[in-house]
């Protein structure tokens, strides 16, 4: 069967992540896109992501692929696809790929975006966006949160940022930035996989950083523990995205 590369976006604000739930009813994005190709004329199978968002996450770029018999041209499979899609999701972009292409295993980093606003004394855009951006009522010190982040760049072991995590803890993160723009404060993420629930807790934890509870040396001591109860809380998902699924050698940009 031939393969297919599809991009695409979601709302994560209705979905209980990324992964298809076979023993429960949830919903969730790979369940939704199964539901409109088996409305397609052909036979449709394997559609695997390049990252398995949890409940709750967005994606502006999530990389999938799939194996279909379908004759629809790519154009027409996108407006086809989008047709019998929620709202919540959109495919922009189906191309051909070769057979041995691997969505997930072919991917060498994923990057993610986590979305935060000060809004202490400021609550313009508190109830637009809500549900897209963590807003910060606290005071914190950004500087210091943009020192500590770069403690977690490079190869570590990521236990104390993992929850409920049986895959190996060991992952490299290539970027790991904290970006001040007016009041927008957004954390730039990429690695070569990601634990479960790791950019939440790490942005927890430079929260903490912030709030003056950690200084940013303090992030090498919590790697080095290996004990989720060292680093800060999870985050909420709402802040989060994926925005890329890289299939060629990372290559640090700027912000």
């Amino acid at each position: 069967m031939p393969r297919l590369k599809l991009t695409l976006e979601y709302d994560g604000k209705n979905f209980h992540g990324w992964q298809l739930q076979a023993k429960t009813n949830e919903r969730t994005v790979q369940g939704v896109i199964q539901e409109a190709f088996a409305k397609l004329p052909g036979e449709h199978k394997n559609l695997r992501a390049a990252g398995r968002t949890d409940a709750g996450v967005h994606a502006v770029a999530m990389v999938t692929h799939v194996d279909t018999t379908t004759t629809i041209p790519n154009e027409k499979l996108t407006l086809a696809l989008n047709a019998h899609l929620p709202e919540d999701v959109r495919v922009y972009t189906v191309e051909n790929v070769a057979d041995d292409f691997d969505a997930q295993f072919d991917c060498l980093y994923r990057r993610y975006v986590y979305k935060m606003k000060l809004a202490r004394d400021h609550f313009r855009g508190t109830a637009l966006e809500r549900g897209r951006v963590l807003f910060l009522f606290q005071a914190l010190d950004v500087p210091k949160m943009q020192e500590a982040a770069r403690f977690f760049e490079g190869t570590h072991d990521f236990t104390s940022l993992a929850t409920q995590e049986t895959r190996e803890t060991v992952r490299t993160v290539h970027q790991c930035e904290l970006e001040l723009k007016g009041r927008e404060l957004n954390l730039h993420i990429a690695a070569d996989g990601f634990l479960r629930n790791m950019v939440r807790a790490v942005v927890g934890t430079l929260l903490e950083v912030g709030e003056g509870k950690l200084q940013p040396e303090d992030i090498t001591k919590i790697l080095n523990a290996k004990d989720r109860s060292k680093a800060g809380q999870n985050a909420p998902p709402h802040g989060l995205y994926f925005v890329e699924a890289g299939y060629t050698a990372w290559v640090r940009r700027e912000t």
